[in-house]
């Protein structure tokens, strides 16, 4: 049986280089210390010996050497390009289903993953809607066999995001659960009166 894989793609938890829009609202130092403690949390909820989890880093060669993230796990550079171009590599490389999230999706539960991998079952590819037009998850059953055009064109941070890349996806595409990710304060507003109701 192929190995089963998520991606989880990180940046270097630094003031300034990570959640820059979270940082304009709430100080470049809180955002990076909110994404620092939010991408533990998730790792830590994340492990399950149904599938491995890789860390795809960023910066490349800080980010293979850094210390903040656990030290166990395995971790490939993002490597150059724009987010499509970084996606669409790690996707590629591997071998088995194979499911890319970011890390600054605070409801991200196992159950999500393993709904995400029970789609691949019968449909060559998913994605993981966000309310804004985005999406939380993107993956491929066949990574190997994944078209030429992966995840290019798409108008990133933008409500066209998830349906320019569904256009780029082996067909038919399933959906599984929507999740709202964290870019701004009112995000992080929204997730937290959406968990007091």
């Amino acid at each position: 049986m192929r190995q089963k894989t998520v991606i989880l793609m990180v940046k270097e938890p630094r003031p300034g280089r990570v959640k820059t829009r979270l940082g304009r609202d709430i100080g470049m130092t809180t955002a990076a210390w909110w994404f620092r403690h939010q991408t533990k949390r998730l790792l830590r909820d994340l492990r399950d010996p149904r599938w491995r989890v890789v860390l795809a880093v960023s910066p490349d060669r800080q980010g293979l050497s850094s210390r903040v993230w656990p030290g166990d796990l395995p971790r490939l550079p993002q490597g150059p390009g724009d987010l499509g171009d970084r996606m669409a590599r790690l996707i590629r490389s591997c071998h088995g289903p194979t499911l890319v999230i970011g890390a600054d999706i605070p409801n991200i539960q196992r159950t999500n993953i393993q709904n995400a991998f029970v789609a691949l079952g019968r449909a060559p590819s998913v994605l993981g809607p966000a309310p804004d037009g985005g999406y939380w998850l993107v993956g491929l059953r066949h990574p190997k066999l994944a078209p030429s055009n992966l995840l290019s064109g798409v108008r990133w941070s933008s409500e066209n995001a998830m349906e320019d890349t569904r256009k780029t996806l082996p067909q038919p595409v399933a959906l599984t659960e929507m999740l709202r990710d964290v870019d701004t304060v009112a995000d992080l507003r929204k997730l937290t009166s959406a968990t007091r109701t």
